[in-house]
């Protein structure tokens, strides 16, 4: 959406503060021993408690409150009381949610416990290239300039991005334009970022892969050549200067 006054800004902050202390909230509940299904009922309690609705059940029928990925899963995990966090998981979390009609979006990835599968310095790489990606983002950049710069901060640091998965525009709707926000470049996309404009702006830095295909489960995501996947992201306004950060306080950049 593009922000046209002071009322839609009030109304995106709002749902951006709720789905980003759900988020922080969620990341500090996760323990050795609960399942992913008990986590999700602890961050509908909180959005539940601010009004809000869950929005990939919403716009999707997604069968869970937040995606909750595990180890090899990369995103759209379905969450389950069969699925019991152990030591040293990889863990991502995913909340988006709508409150009075608009919709915000953020994600962050995490190891559950002591990491003893030394996944880390991939959650870092992510954090680290989302806040280099969010700095150069303002009014008049090409998007997929910041999808290059994604790419190469990720190979820098020995990894690779997924390259069919992408940040989007939210505000009205889940999901709106611009509808790929890449973490690579795209030579035939010259569009450029507007002001006033609210995105979501994600990262996907893997091991292995470089395509997330669908499970049999219809929603679960893992990756073509295996490996692990860590995602981090921060619903934002561009500006003609810095971006407004809309879910700092999900605690991501902590």
């Amino acid at each position: 959406m593009l922000i046209k006054n002071e009322s839609e800004l009030v109304g995106i902050k709002k749902i951006s503060e709720v789905v980003a202390i759900t988020l922080k909230k969620m990341c500090e509940y996760a323990k050795v021993g609960m399942s992913t299904k008990e986590l999700d009922d602890f961050g509908a309690e909180i959005l539940k408690s601010y009004g809000a609705k869950s929005a990939p059940y919403a716009t999707y029928k997604f069968p869970g409150w937040a995606c909750i990925s595990i180890d090899k899963e990369f995103c759209h995990g379905i969450p389950s009381d069969k699925r019991i966090l152990r030591e040293g998981e990889l863990i991502n979390i995913d909340v988006s949610a709508e409150l009075g009609g608009y919709y915000s979006d953020n994600g962050c990835s995490f190891v559950v416990g002591e990491d003893i599968h030394n996944h880390q310095s991939l959650v870092n790489a992510s954090k680290e290239i989302l806040k280099i990606a969010i700095e150069h983002i303002k009014e008049g950049v090409r998007i997929a300039d910041i999808g290059e710069m994604i790419e190469k901060e990720s190979k820098k640091r020995g990894y690779k991005v997924i390259k069919n998965l992408a940040g989007h525009g939210v505000g009205r709707r889940l999901h709106e334009p611009p509808h790929e926000i890449l973490n690579y470049k795209n030579r035939l996309n010259f569009e450029k970022f507007k002001r006033n404009s609210v995105v979501a702006i994600e990262t996907f830095i893997s091991t292995h892969s470089t395509i997330a295909e669908t499970l049999s489960d219809g929603w679960t995501m893992v990756g073509n050549k295996g490996g692990y996947m860590t995602q981090h992201e921060h619903t934002i306004v561009v500006t003609d200067g810095a971006p407004l950060i809309l879910t700092t306080g999900n605690g991501v950049w902590d």
